[in-house]
């Protein structure tokens, strides 16, 4: 089971992905707890989610956790699963209204991250952790 979960290629460059999406990720999750107002049940309250104080603290705490995992590369494709869905919630539940309302220049440039952090976590999904990863040495 150890094994298919750190299955991982060879790549040296890996590292800088996992470095780019680990890092926003944990950020992003810790600032939930340290300004709920505005990055956790404040905001998901006025993107109209149910639930908001418990899918705040849900949330940041699956981004603290994927963001370390990724950041070590421990068990990447896994850890980068929470990372997809979470992108894909918040584009579908913070831009399409961006979209709707400004068109889709304006959509695009206010999700740029959004889309680099889904791209990067499909990579990390596909690839894994790479030549320097924890994931490598499970694997021997």
């Amino acid at each position: 089971m150890i094994k298919k979960l750190s299955k991982t290629d060879n790549s040296k460059t890996t590292i800088i992905i996992r470095l780019m999406v680990g890092a926003v990720f944990l950020s992003e999750g810790i600032q939930k707890f340290l300004f709920p107002a505005i990055r956790g049940a404040g905001r998901f309250e006025k993107i109209g989610l149910p639930n908001p104080e418990f899918l705040g603290s849900f949330v940041g705490g699956f981004e603290i956790l994927s963001g370390i995992l990724i950041l070590f590369g421990l068990w990447t494709r896994l850890a980068a699963i929470p990372t997809l869905i979470i992108m894909l919630v918040a584009i579908v539940t913070t831009k399409s209204e961006v979209l709707q309302n400004e068109g889709f220049w304006p959509m695009m440039h206010g999700s740029r991250t959004d889309w680099s952090m889904l791209l990067g976590s499909i990579y990390l999904i596909i690839r894994g952790g790479g030549k320097w990863s924890i994931d490598k040495v499970l694997k021997v």
